[in-house]
Order: structure tokens, then C-alpha cells, then sequence
């Protein structure tokens, strides 16, 4: 397949997927969106991108619906054709101290605060935020799969959030994030149960179901 066509296989069959240009028409407009939300470890990472308005690329999407090679193509397409971008990272002491949906909305908010344009108008994937500034904003839910800035948004935060994942397998291996990136396989809750915790972890999380006393 060329991997400049995105296929997507729902029960047999074929979908293309077409995604909207803008909420706002004729409006300076950014999307924003979050990975690692639902992760063990790590931090929750967030985009925020403002796209041209002739930005097209056949492979773009919700991140979630690519594969990696397909992601790490689009991620230098977006950085060098957006009009700004931004990302950011908020770490486990935070999302402890504020609850993953607060630190979450932060991330969002420094990704934002990075562009170089400030926006008229936000869209957002989800539907929980907080005003940025008063700008007015829009919750979408499952934004990233219907608006291009959104899309591209959520490219940018899955795949630096992975590449920081990685970077972290090197110092802890046991914990497998190169595969998987701190969600909660069992492959992770099994290391978890054997090594204990790192300064990763998230304390404010369930780290394992059977809410044993983890070794700190």
C-alpha cells in the first residue's frame, strides 16, 4: 500500500476519511489535543497547531487511527508546513497534585501559550476545557477524527509523548515503555509488580488492580 493513502478497515469495510478545514470559517484558528492521558507513567503531553489554509496531507488523521511509520511521516510535514505550532509536556508530580483532566487542560494551555500567533478561536478535542485567556473555544468530541488542525494536533503530542517514552525505556527497561509507551498493559503491571514504581509513576493513579502496596 502507498504510504501516501490512509485506509482505514472497519468490519471489511473501506473508509477514507475527510477531515474539515475549519470549525470558523475566516477565522484565525487553532486545534489542540492531549496524548498519555490514560497512561501509568509519564507525562501528559499536548499540541496546539495553526494550518494554513491550503495544509494537505492525504495521511492526516486521529492519531490513533495511524500507524507509526504513517505518524513519523505526517510529524515533519505538520512542522514544516503549519502556520505555528506548540507542544508541551506536564509531569507526574503535577498530574498528582491536580488531577489528569486539570493537568491535562494545563498542557493544552502552555502548548497554546507556544504559538507564535495567538488564536481567535480554539477548537479542542474532548469535552472538558477551560478558557484560554477569554478566547472563545469549542469542545469537539472526537475532534481529532473531524477537523485538521485537531488531527494534526494530536499527531504532534502522540508522537513526542513517544518519543519521550522511549528515551525513559533506555534508563528503565523492565517497564517495557518502548512497546508500551506507559499504559496499562499487563506487561507493565507485571513489571510493576516486580520492580515497584519509579519516579514516573503517577501515585494518584490505580497502578494495579488489586490496589496491592507498591514498594516506593
Amino acid at each position: 500500500m502507498n504510504d501516501e493513502i490512509l485506509i482505514i478497515h472497519h468490519s471489511s469495510s473501506i473508509q477514507f476519511m475527510a477531515l474539515k478545514k475549519w470549525f470558523l470559517k475566516n477565522t484565525v484558528e487553532a486545534g489542540t489535543d492531549e496524548a498519555g492521558r490514560g497512561c501509568l507513567a509519564g507525562p501528559v503531553v499536548a499540541a496546539a497547531v495553526l494550518l494554513p489554509a491550503d495544509f494537505h496531507h492525504p495521511l492526516l488523521n486521529d492519531s490513533k487511527q495511524l500507524t507509526e511509520k504513517q505518524r513519523e511521516i505526517l510529524r515533519p510535514f505538520i512542522e514544516k508546513n503549519a502556520i505555528s505550532y506548540g507542544v508541551s509536556y506536564v509531569f507526574e508530580a503535577k498530574i498528582d497534585e491536580i488531577n489528569i483532566l486539570q493537568a491535562s487542560i494545563l498542557a493544552m494551555h502552555l502548548a497554546i501559550e507556544k504559538l507564535s500567533i495567538e488564536p481567535e478561536h480554539i477548537i479542542v478535542d474532548g469535552n472538558k476545557f477551560k478558557a484560554y485567556k477569554n478566547i472563545p473555544h469549542t469542545t469537539i468530541v472526537k475532534g481529532d477524527a473531524k477537523f485538521m488542525s485537531i488531527a494534526a494536533a494530536s499527531v504532534l503530542a502522540k508522537t513526542y509523548r513517544d518519543d519521550f517514552m522511549q528515551q525513559l525505556d533506555l534508563e528503565f527497561p523492565n517497564y517495557h515503555w518502548k512497546q508500551n509507551k506507559g499504559y496499562p498493559t499487563l506487561s507493565h503491571r507485571d513489571a510493576i509488580r516486580e520492580f515497584g514504581i519509579t519516579d514516573y509513576h503517577r501515585k494518584s493513579f490505580r497502578l494495579l488492580p488489586e490496589q496491592l502496596k507498591l514498594k516506593l
